[in-house]
């Protein structure tokens, strides 16, 4: 397995931790959801493993995408070297689709912030463990933006779609106690303790026959990778056209100086 660059891979009895490291935000793109997406396709093939744990380094869990300051986006809402960017995004779509196809339980330890396709990465998984200090968001229209990474379909199968819809519309950061009272998260422990209980959720799974484990997730999560999946292709579309507008711009301008967003509709 590996060797990889931004994760580390650790294995205690018959549970993995696989951590990003990538911090203090852990921001992502395609070459670490690569690297996390062989290492839990490897973790399949790993017949000494039965459940695995995804957490972070950092202060963020994840914060998704790294947007800039936005200084310096041209009119297809792209900075300068970057080319083909649906074409990127898609790539990036692609390869976080590998996670939703991977076949034992994953319990993501969510101890900070879970913000954009950083929310959308902790979706992957059957279970989240959280505290108090950590935030949840959807912040996808206060930058001008569709959601992405099947965030369409992950988080209303979660929490409800009336729920999902107030989260996506409002992009409001959700505290860590209300993740778990709305059932987006489902042990709230001290910060401290987030790691250790999601590895005594994993390992309390892991003490299960491992096949029938398996055939039950299998069972209860039926076509969510094909389902994702088709939802990406229309974020990304979306996502592509929203890109070239000013409002796009202007979110991403306004996030990184922490103001309110002045959007004009064009």
């Amino acid at each position: 397995m590996g060797p990889f660059k931004d994760i580390g891979v650790e294995k205690s009895g018959r549970v993995a931790l696989v951590e990003i490291r990538r911090p203090p935000h852990n921001f992502f793109d395609v070459a670490l959801i690569q690297e996390v997406a062989s290492a839990l396709e490897a973790l399949d093939d790993d017949i000494g493993c039965r459940a695995v744990v995804l957490a972070s380094q950092g202060k963020s869990f994840c914060a998704g995408a790294n947007f800039g300051d936005g200084s310096t986006l041209d009119d297809q809402g792209q900075r300068p070297g970057e080319l083909n960017r649906a074409q990127a995004v898609q790539h990036l779509y692609l390869e976080g689709n590998r996670l939703f196809r991977t076949r034992k339980p994953i319990v993501a330890a969510i101890h900070g912030a879970a913000i954009g396709g950083g929310l959308g990465l902790a979706m992957v998984a059957d279970f989240r463990v959280t505290c108090p200090e950590a935030r949840f968001a959807a912040n996808f229209t206060r930058l001008g933006f569709h959601p992405g990474f099947g965030l369409t379909v992950t988080l209303p199968a979660v929490i409800g779609a009336t729920k999902a819809a107030l989260m996506f519309y409002t992009s409001r950061r959700v505290t860590g106690e209300d993740a778990y009272a709305m059932g987006l998260a489902d042990a709230l422990v001290p910060q401290g303790e987030v790691r250790q209980a999601a590895l005594m959720l994993a390992s309390e799974m892991a003490e299960n026959a491992p096949l029938a484990l398996v055939s039950t997730r299998a069972t209860m999560r039926g076509d969510l990778a094909d389902r994702v999946r088709k939802a990406t292709e229309h974020e990304l579309a979306e996502q592509t056209r929203l890109r070239k507008t000013e409002d796009f711009k202007e979110g991403v301008k306004a996030m990184a100086e922490r103001r309110i967003p002045d959007f004009t509709g064009r």
